[in-house]
């Protein structure tokens, strides 16, 4: 796959290029968009799971 072979320092770059380009001012808020970001996604897998596990339960 593409991303086994990317490193810390690679990661480090990537990173430094995104503070520059973006700036200062608008990293907390990306910061703070990817983490709402990765919330949902985390409730949404936890809905699925839940509906998943609710459909596939024998009652007897």
């Amino acid at each position: 796959m593409f991303f086994e072979n990317i490193g810390s320092s690679e990661i480090l770059v990537v990173l430094l290029v995104i503070f520059i380009f973006f700036g200062p001012k608008k990293f907390p808020e990306m910061g703070k968009s990817v983490g709402k970001a990765m919330r949902e996604f985390k409730n949404a897998m936890r809905g699925v799971k839940e509906d998943l596990e609710k459909s596939t339960r024998i009652d007897p």
